[in-house]
């Protein structure tokens, strides 16, 4: 069985997002989804809330779980047995970063490998910051996100208002 994590913020999931997990699940036997909680960062979402609304929207998949993780995401891989990281890569911009950490972690766990996907062409512009930012001044969401997530969105942030 070949298990892959695709880590990262999803903060908030998007629709890029949904396509790299929906595509690496036709690829991998299980995909697990890690929700990072990240000290550093002051997300919209808390991580339970992330897993909980990630969970919603993958529960079609049958070969898909969230977990949430802290800490690096090749320990994170081991943790869950996993010989893979998949990654997703909307443009050019993203793969120097990207390119980096694979290598970073090819050197810290040898054992595990990054397979980059990069997204479907009508998500490559898309982010979750400019999600937010779109939120921020109530515009239309519909293109970025499904139901579930623009729901909790707008309500997480008239929330904080």
């Amino acid at each position: 069985m070949v298990i892959a994590v695709y880590p990262g913020s999803f903060d908030p999931a998007t629709y890029g997002h949904l396509d790299v997990i929906r595509r690496a699940s036709v690829s991998f036997d299980k995909i697990i989804v890690g929700v990072l909680h990240n000290s550093a960062k002051s997300p919209l979402f808390s991580v339970e809330e992330r897993v909980n609304i990630l969970e919603k929207v993958t529960k079609d998949i049958s070969n898909v779980e969230v977990k949430p993780f802290e800490g690096l995401s090749v320990n994170f891989a081991r943790e869950n047995h996993a010989h893979v990281i998949v990654r997703g890569l909307r443009a050019v911009t993203d793969f120097e970063y990207e390119l980096q950490m694979a290598q970073t972690n090819r050197v810290l766990a040898p054992d595990i490998d990054t397979v980059f996907m990069t997204t479907s062409l009508e998500y490559a512009y898309l982010s979750s910051t400019i999600m937010k930012e779109v939120a921020s001044f109530g515009g239309d969401l519909s293109k970025f996100a499904p139901p579930e997530i623009i729901e909790a969105v707008k309500w997480k942030m008239h929330k904080e208002k």
